[in-house]
């Protein structure tokens, strides 16, 4: 059901660039609050007949994101594209199985592909009257003081110049609206590569469409150095994306053949390999993807342009949070608007920029600190421990305990109070555990009286 539509100002006339997952979003936001607005897109209309899929990667969807469907009343359309994962199960050298819930009961973090979700809020932007769609449109060039675009219409190879009056970028990690903002005094842009590139794979489907794995988990091959992770589709296929180095001996750069590639996941990943009929094809036709965290700053340029999603803090896949952090920009956004109206842009842009940030900049470094989570850590048995006291722990303290995950994912704490709780919370895990071995250890009186110690400690700070 859609929220109702609040009370506005003089509508203006809105520009977006970028009609990926931000900013069709973005749009539905804006033209629900009465504008006009405008949508440039580079890439041709996806859901075009024999348009080419780029990223097939399959994304998390959890709270945040959800938060900000619902704010504009698209929510129920989405959970139609989307599957449960209520758990990771990760598999070992061996193929046997161990089942990690990511929260409570009944919480889950969903499945959705890419492409089929940018093409469900795309579908919801064009049956809005107020937003109009326009594809294959290349940016050129932003001139800032005359508030102009120079785009490139790809289909018809004709240059033109469009004004904008506000510009909302949302045009992805090589955004070419931060470029413009790049080129202006004293503004601060870094990139940091990860030496690990990644490659889509498919896990298939079973006879009549069936998961060949359980289907409501995302599944993790944990192997020290590298990993490899599979989400569900709604086919019944699995999208595995595979996490590798890009050099050494064990890398993309060591597995030059079909012998090589089946030699090494036959020996890697034992119980993977007979449900990826098509894995010598895929490897070698499908790109090897790079891993990037991006941060830049200001986000805004005068009260004229300001940027969201990966454009102002692109960051790598581990936490699952890229888009649901895209999402919630959109939803901050939009609330800031309610709160100081739609005419006070300078207002807004400025405190948007100020609140996300931190943010952002918290999120793409516990996206960092999970890459080792989910590689090493989740195959080591007192990891897998520690996970189940500081479940004990929270049921025993709630309130007063959230997991760091929790606050991340099942949460709308800022990410940046997620992160500093979450390296408090490791360093009392770090002087509990050495006093426990099993889990049963949790209730020896001299375990609960650490536990009560720390919890004191915990909330004098």
């Amino acid at each position: 059901m859609s929220a109702p539509t609040p009370s506005l100002p003089a509508a203006e006339s809105l520009t977006v660039m970028g009609a990926g997952l931000v900013g069709s979003l973005l749009s539905l936001y804006l033209a629900r609050r009465g504008h006009s607005v405008q949508v440039f897109e580079r890439r041709a209309d996806p859901r075009r007949e024999g348009f080419q899929e780029g990223r097939s990667i399959n994304l998390a969807l959890s709270d945040r994101g959800w938060r900000a469907l619902e704010g504009v009343g698209v929510a129920d359309d989405i959970r139609e594209v989307g599957i449960a994962m209520s758990g990771r199960v990760m598999h070992d050298a061996q193929g046997n199985l161990t089942r990690q819930p990511y929260g409570q009961e009944g919480q889950a973090i969903y499945s959705v592909n890419r492409g089929h979700l940018n093409r469900r809020l795309l579908d919801l932007a064009d049956a809005n009257p107020a937003v109009t769609l326009r594809f294959d449109q290349q940016c050129r060039r932003i001139d800032l003081k005359k508030q102009e675009l120079q785009l490139l219409d790809n289909a018809t190879q004709q240059e033109h110049t469009e004004p904008y009056t506000r510009l909302f970028g949302t045009d992805g990690a090589f955004s070419a609206v931060r470029g413009a903002l790049q080129r202006t005094d004293r503004y601060d842009y870094s990139q940091d590569y990860l030496d690990y590139g990644y490659k889509e794979l498919t896990i298939e489907a079973g006879p009549d469409g069936a998961w060949q794995l359980e289907k409501n988990a995302l599944h993790i091959w944990p192997r020290g150095q590298y990993l490899m992770i599979a989400l569900p589709n709604l086919d019944g296929s699995f999208n595995c994306t595979l996490f590798f180095p890009y050099e050494g001996a064990e890398s993309f750069a060591a597995l030059q053949t079909p012998a090589d590639v089946t030699a090494f996941f036959t020996r890697v990943f034992p119980d993977a390999v007979p449900l990826m009929p098509e894995l010598t094809q895929e490897f070698f036709e499908n790109p090897t993807g790079s891993l990037v965290t991006i941060r830049c700053y200001p986000w805004k340029y005068d009260d004229d342009v300001l940027l969201l999603g990966d454009a102002s803090h692109a960051m790598v896949p581990f936490y699952g949070q890229g888009m649901n952090a895209g999402f919630e920009d959109c939803r901050v956004l939009n609330d800031l608007l309610d709160q100081h109206g739609d005419a006070a842009w300078p207002a807004i842009f400025s405190e948007f920029q100020t609140q996300r940030k931190p943010n952002a900049d918290a999120m793409a470094d516990l996206a960092l600190y999970n890459f080792t989570e989910m590689r090493d850590r989740v195959a080591d048995p007192r990891f897998l421990l520690q996970k189940k006291i500081e479940a004990k722990i929270s049921q025993q303290f709630p309130g007063r305990w959230t997991p760091l995950y929790s606050q991340v994912t099942f949460s709308h704490t800022p990410y940046a109070e997620a992160w500093a709780a979450g390296q408090r919370q490791d360093a009392i895990m770090a002087r509990l555990m050495p006093g426990i071995q099993t889990e049963a250890d949790f209730d020896l009186p001299a375990v609960q009286e650490l536990v009560a110690q720390e919890m004191r400690q915990k909330d004098l700070e």
